[in-house]
């Protein structure tokens, strides 16, 4: 459904993606996993024909992003970080001049409308003021809104951001939900619970470039199911393990206060890059926290 070649973007001397290749499946959630600057946001404009990239192709459902973008256009939906609504309008308003500028009829307006505010669950809201709604309740109606033209791919650039967890879980039923419906979902976050809960497939990418890509599960055993938090003085290392028994072992054996725990995405990606995610989880943590990997590890316990 998305295909991305040696994709390029520069801004003067910053290259925000660096030869990005992705081939996404029609009909499952695609997580794009990295921390701020990685490229996520910039590779979705690129998708959504907001940004011309510098060099490489991508396409949308066989539509090449630069050459075709109105048939692009027609197969997305798009979910920004900002949310951009019109605080005069109500939410049945909003939603009839998306489908307006669609080139939908009014029948076909009023009939999707009924539909998708059901189907996020604003139907009781749907005369009152969007300037009136929460940030979880303006965070379903912008996905009710890129739905409105039944788009093919939906892309959602950090759905979450700022939402409390029961607008957080709300948010994550109604993209279950797209999905399970045929849609094919492209998710950016730095959420890693996020990404583990909803991704069919992840792409971890950083500084612009796909560093691994795979299912949530086979990404972690890559790196071990089995973590093993070491307090040492100078800062936590990690190691991991295949087992809970491997990683008792090795916790038996250190002379340190340690943790046992399921080892996860977060932990993939500090194997792979040195980094977090999520920059605010490095607060307290040694820079060489990661000092521990997995062939460490098991050489230790060999």
């Amino acid at each position: 459904m998305i295909a991305i070649e040696q994709l390029v973007k520069r801004y003067g001397e910053v290259t925000a993606v660096d030869g990005l290749c992705l081939a996404l499946p029609a009909g499952r959630i695609h997580g794009l996993l990295g921390p701020n600057g990685a490229g996520k946001t910039t590779t979705l404009r690129i998708l959504s024909t907001l940004t011309s990239p510098t060099a490489g192709t991508a396409s949308v459902a066989g539509f090449d992003v630069v050459k075709h973008p109105l048939q692009v256009k027609r197969q997305l939906g798009v979910v920004q970080q900002t949310l951009n609504f019109d605080p005069e309008l109500t939410a049945r308003e909003s939603l009839l001049v998306h489908g307006m500028l669609y080139g939908m009829s009014r029948v076909a307006i009023r009939a999707r409308s009924a539909e998708l505010l059901a189907f996020v669950e604003l139907e009781d809201a749907a005369h009152r003021g969007v300037s009136t709604y929460s940030g979880g309740m303006k965070r379903r109606l912008s996905i009710a809104r890129a739905l409105m033209h039944a788009p093919r791919v939906i892309l959602l650039d950090e759905p979450t951001v700022g939402l409390d967890a029961f607008a957080r879980r709300k948010v994550w039923d109604l993209i279950r939900r797209l999905r399970d419906a045929g849609s094919t979902v492209v998710l950016t976050t730095h959420y890693i619970e996020e990404v583990e809960m909803l991704a069919d497939h992840v792409a971890v990418i950083d500084r612009g470039r796909l560093i691994a890509d795979g299912s949530p599960r086979a990404l972690i055993e890559g790196v071990g199911a089995i973590a093993v938090d070491c307090m040492y003085p100078a800062g936590t290392q990690v190691a991991f393990f295949d087992t809970r028994e491997a990683a008792a072992a090795h916790v038996a054996a250190v002379q340190v206060s340690a943790t046992i725990r399921q080892a996860n995405l977060e932990d993939v990606f500090l194997q792979l890059t040195g980094r977090h995610v999520n920059p605010a989880a490095t607060e307290g943590v040694a820079p060489h926290a990661t000092g521990h990997g997995r062939r460490a590890a098991r050489a230790h316990h060999s």
